[in-house]
């Protein structure tokens, strides 16, 4: 029988999700992460398939593949040393930016150092029109001079970013052709290459982080790559990518920076199934992991897309997934600074040690641990019995901090948790700001494996009154990149006022995309179903700085209405900012496209009917509200369509523990899916 595999590679956790083609059948796995041996999760986990379930190796025929090792090593600052080229003149557009403050409440904010430093960057001679004419031939002479300059500085490859290279590549091709000829051992990287889209600083900045992880990124899936066809899985290896949908391991070396968003889009695009499923017109997703809690807009079961999504500290141009990351993860660690005060995170305690409660060697206390000493986790193992919870050894640990602080420990447990949630809250508020939305009005859908367990706290303190918990939320990551679509963007920038005069470039530039698009489905990814080519456009009224990307039609442009085009934008431009001007210019910075195949997506079985009341596995002593009491035991797996229980409770499964406040009812779908609804106190309003 044929099989789909899709893996989640995090912190804590490797997740695994098992279609079964033939009977549409989901089954599920958690392995602890390697992070000291890429791929060794992997094959721990065929292993574990193999014997446990019965899935022989041999008989996957699709493996996908979703990670965050593009955006750790920007963070963790990991990367290869780079040299920067660019015009002469312009060496100082990584430092220069965008002139912002980095945070507008603070201004004694500092923007964060650069990845290439001012002594790796040099400078060029040659130099294009904006319209991507000459002004000057690219000089030989000062490329090799800066090659030499840049070897002298420890460079360990470069980057090429030149003026206008939008426009015309030809200067920064010329240029890397120079470089593999003296230098071939050093890789070498083109803005026009990676991401050719308008304003230097943007360009630039994608190209940069794109080099500066691409090594690591290559490394890392080869050793993927090795490990797979080691246990006898020769279907090939697929990468999401940051936009939701997936390539080709091969490409993913190449072009790094389309998955550089790898692993955060994978969960979002599981949420957004499960959302469609459940008829969530309008949800938070809140995927809570080992490191990180990230939260995105899902909106009649589609998550919204942008671009200048944050990579760490930077900002990276790139279609993706609209994702924030708003807090600590499940080990995240908390400590006393050297004032007293009690802080969670940043630092994580990762797959190893992990939190000790884990019984793996940790000493630092987190967010679990503070989850274990007050009842709500231990009753039962974690991670599909890889997992024995030891209450004591949590207790110990929180409890040299309990010392420090001159508290007992359940109440230094509730304050870490507390202290999380408040973080949560913040970014949660930024985001709803960002967006405009009344978080009341939407639910929450909590997945990861430290999600379900953290989202009623969470949703207590935002006004959210209905939290979601899917069937599996713990592995829904790795679900996601199953059911995840083939997916390219293309962007060609064109810059021209829209007019007639301007209509017979627009479509020859569509043409071209609609080309490229077509290639890259059939040639290099293989795919030979109907294709689906989604068009829009970049405008602006003229005389503003920035453009809207809005929807239109390839008739449109092939067929050369304007109007229908102008409305289009008109629509757009008063949907985001409340008015628009039909008596103004428009001008059309770019055209994108999008090649999409659509990948299977399986069937979930309708959950058995309820039978009978809801069976009760036994009760948990929590610490809540600065109290103990008895609540009772359900398991996830006894619960049947139609089942309903009050809260307080504790509800266990092989993926994660769900946490149901007081005050609080749980209803089970049809799919077997938990819809926990705050009960509405006296006098308010629904």
């Amino acid at each position: 029988m044929p099989y789909r595999i899709g893996a989640d590679i995090g912190g804590s956790f490797t997740d695994f999700a098992v279609l079964d083609e033939t009977s549409g059948a989901i089954r599920t796995l958690k392995v602890f992460s390697r992070p000291d041996a890429p791929g060794a999760e992997v094959v721990e986990g065929a292993r574990i398939l193999a014997e446990r379930a019965g899935i022989p190796p041999g008989e996957v025929t699709y493996f996908t593949h979703g990670t965050t090792v593009g955006v750790n090593s920007v963070i963790q600052r990991k990367g290869i040393a780079l040299a920067l080229f660019t015009t002469r003149n312009f060496e100082d557009v990584l430092e220069m930016a965008r002139l912002k403050i980095a945070d507008m409440y603070n201004l004694l904010s500092r923007r964060p150092e650069v990845l290439i430093p001012r002594e790796r960057v040099f400078g060029i001679d040659g130099r294009l029109d904006a319209d991507g004419s000459e002004e000057s031939a690219l000089d030989e002479a000062s490329v090799l001079e800066a090659v030499e300059a840049a070897r002298a500085a420890g460079a360990e490859g470069i980057v090429i970013a030149l003026l206008h290279a939008y426009r015309n590549p030809a200067h920064e091709l010329a240029a890397k052709a120079i470089v593999q000829r003296i230098a071939p051992d050093m890789p070498v990287f083109t803005s026009a290459e990676v991401w050719p889209i308008i304003r230097e600083y943007e360009r630039t900045i994608t190209a940069v982080i794109s080099g500066y992880v691409q090594p690591r990124i290559a490394r890392y899936l080869t050793s993927l790559q090795e490990a797979l066809a080691s246990v006898g899985i020769a279907c090939g290896l697929r990468v999401t990518k940051s936009n939701g949908g997936v390539m080709t391991a091969d490409q993913a070396k190449r072009d790094c920076i389309q998955m550089v968003l790898s692993g955060t889009a994978s969960g979002v695009i599981g949420a957004a199934y499960v959302a469609r499923l459940a008829k969530l017109r309008n949800c938070l997703s809140l995927d809570v992991g080992g490191t990180s809690a990230d939260v995105a807009l899902i909106t009649d079961g589609e998550p919204r897309f942008g671009t200048g999504e944050f990579i760490g500290e930077f900002q990276v141009f790139i279609p993706s997934v609209s994702v924030a990351s708003i807090g600590d993860g499940g080990g995240s660690i908390a400590w006393v600074d050297e004032h007293g005060v009690l802080k969670v995170g940043p630092e994580s305690a990762g797959s190893s040690p992990g939190p000790v409660c884990y019984g793996r060697g940790g000493s630092r206390p987190t967010i679990t641990d503070a989850f274990a000493v007050n009842g709500w986790i231990g009753q039962t193992p974690l991670g599909y019995g890889a997992v024995t919870v030891d209450r004591d050894a949590a207790r110990r640990a929180i409890g040299t901090l309990a010392g420090r602080l001159g508290k007992g420990v359940e109440e230094t447990a509730s304050a870490i948790i507390e202290i999380a949630v408040s973080g949560m809250y913040a970014g949660v508020s930024a985001v709803v700001s960002r967006y405009g939305i009344d978080p009341r009005s939407f639910s929450l859908l909590a997945f990861g494996g430290a999600g379900p367990m953290i989202a009623s706290f969470l949703a207590r303190e935002i006004g959210i009154r209905h939290v979601v918990v899917p069937t599996t939320p713990g592995v829904l990551s790795a679900l996601g990149g199953l059911i995840a679509d083939l997916k390219n963007d293309f962007v060609r920038t064109v810059f021209r006022d829209l007019t007639a005069e301007a209509l017979p470039e627009l479509a020859q530039e569509l043409a071209g995309l609609k080309q490229r698009g077509e290639a890259w489905l059939r040639q290099d990814q293989g795919y030979h179903g109907p294709a689906e080519l989604s068009v829009s456009a970049e405008l602006r009224y003229k005389g503003q700085s920035f453009e809207l990307e809005t929807p239109v039609q390839a008739e449109w442009i092939d067929g050369g209405d304007l109007g229908a085009i102008a409305e289009a934008f008109h629509a757009e431009h008063r949907r985001i900012y409340g008015h628009f001007d039909r008596r103004a210019s428009l001008q059309i910075v770019a055209l994108r496209l999008v090649a999409a195949g659509r990948a299977p997506k399986p069937e979930l079985p309708a959950a058995p009917p309820a039978d009978g009341p809801v069976a009760i596995a036994g009760s948990a002593s929590i610490h809540l509200d600065g109290a103990w009491r008895e609540v009772p035991l359900i398991s996830r797996a006894s619960l049947g369509a139609g089942h309903v229980f009050a809260g307080p409770a504790v509800v266990t499964q092989d993926d994660c523990t769900t946490c149901v406040l007081p005050g609080h009812i749980v209803r089970v779908d049809g799919y077997g899916i938990m819809h926990i609804e705050r009960e509405l106190a006296e006098g308010e309003a629904p």
